[in-house]
């Protein structure tokens, strides 16, 4: 049941990325073109995006246990540091540049086309360098 569920999530998600044109770089770089050919619909989805999670949080938060899990997995973490900010700024840069954040990258992945391929590669490899990074600092931080 739970692999239903979340094959049911993820094509719900899919299928909204893609009627929103969020899956369309194109139609990402013209709102953040705001001097020149600016589409402001992204404010839309995104005050969509933001009014529905927050009742979904409210309901589901509400409950004792989630259904699949014996706990909520939330982040504790409360503190503005250098990882959090350098990773918005990156992610910010690449979303600027490329028109795709993962969220829309990942069910682009279905028309082949090369820049959805190409974005998620150096997604991945982001990733892993990412980790890699940490485990090195991990490490020399046990060291010292």
């Amino acid at each position: 049941m739970r692999f239903v569920l979340t094959y049911f999530i993820g094509l719900v998600f899919g299928i909204g990325i893609s009627i929103s044109g969020m899956a369309n770089p194109a139609k990402v770089l013209n709102f953040f073109d705001v001097a020149g050919t600016w589409d402001p619909s992204l404010m839309f989805v995104m005050g969509g995006a933001l009014i529905t999670t927050f009742i979904g949080y409210r309901l589901t938060l509400g409950r004792k246990a989630p259904l699949f899990a014996a706990k909520f997995a939330l982040p504790t973490a409360r503190q503005l540091d250098a990882k959090l900010l350098g990773g918005s700024a990156v992610f910010g840069v690449g979303w600027g540049i490329a028109g795709f954040c993962p969220g829309g990258a990942l069910p682009a992945l279905g028309t082949g086309r090369s820049e959805v391929l190409i974005f998620v590669a150096a997604l991945i490899a982001g990733i892993v360098i990412a980790r890699l990074l940490q485990s090195i600092a991990t490490r020399n931080a046990q060291a010292a």
